[in-house]
């Protein structure tokens, strides 16, 4: 085979894959704008009435808030607690290293729905033997959603400090610098592609998980994955449709922008 038929080939198969990854999302925002009072093809017409129910239904809106305040809140703790300890695991040398840093991956390889479980009964455990309430109350539900941050924050950040060059630390520090300008100037404007990315990837994980928040959330509160699961118990029209549409114009909305101020493959 020459090497034409070979990149034609190469790029045939690389259209096919986007096609593939691309055709749910283009489909979910076409079906969002349907006149169909159910989800059907072919559209009998278009309209934005599904826009303005989705906004005017107090479990959507108030769903995306919570969603939305959770995830800024895993987000920011990640980073406060990952970004130290991705600096340990790569600049440190001490026993069990390797075996941290392969136990991190745990929460990304587990079920959601047996992290959701677990959490849960660790939790009523720990109620039972203090005598205090975290399942069902907004604390509880911010520190799963930290932990299901924490690891993306690790992994991230710990990929862009190993392929950091660390003679550039060692001249600034040769200078006179202290270890906290160092970290200030130096290592952090470094490693900020992989910080964005921790941070992009934290805020979505968190925004989009249903399996751990069904188990935590408690009385009169509601994420917005969990509005959608529990309006479509009972219908299937195009408010669905037009909240996915949202949720996907705001994620690629941040990729955006994350990939403005950090350039993102530059980690990946």
């Amino acid at each position: 085979m020459s090497s034409t038929a070979i990149r034609r080939t190469y790029g045939a198969v690389s259209a096919l894959v986007l096609a593939f990854i691309l055709l749910p999302l283009v489909v979910i925002v076409w079906v969002s704008f349907f006149a169909n009072r159910i989800l059907a093809f072919p559209a009998s017409g278009y309209t934005l009435d599904w826009y303005a129910r989705a906004l005017a239904t107090d479990s959507f809106r108030d769903g995306f808030v919570t969603s939305v305040e959770t995830a800024l809140f895993a987000t920011a703790a990640s980073l406060l607690i990952g970004i130290p300890a991705s600096l340990g695991l790569v600049r440190g040398r001490f026993p069990g290293r390797d075996a941290i840093q392969t136990l991190l991956l745990a929460p990304m390889v587990v079920p959601g729905i047996v992290g959701g479980a677990a959490l849960f009964i660790a939790y009523i455990e720990v109620e039972a033997r203090l005598d205090l309430q975290i399942a069902g109350t907004l604390g509880g539900l911010l520190v799963a959603h930290t932990l299901i941050a924490l690891p993306w924050t690790i992994r991230l950040v710990t990929a862009s400090l190993a392929s950091a060059d660390r003679a550039i630390e060692e001249a600034a520090a040769s200078l006179g610098a202290s270890p906290l300008t160092v970290l200030r100037r130096v290592t952090l404007p470094a490693i900020r592609p992989g910080i964005v990315a921790a941070a992009l990837f934290s805020f979505v994980i968190s925004f989009i998980d249903l399996e751990k928040s069904i188990f935590l959330v408690g009385p009169g509160r509601t994420t917005l994955q969990i509005a959608l699961v529990n309006y479509l118990e009972w219908s299937l029209d195009g408010t669905v449709a037009a909240v996915a549409a949202v949720q996907i114009l705001i994620v690629g909305a941040a990729l955006l922008i994350s990939d403005r101020y950090a350039r993102l493959s530059q980690v990946f």
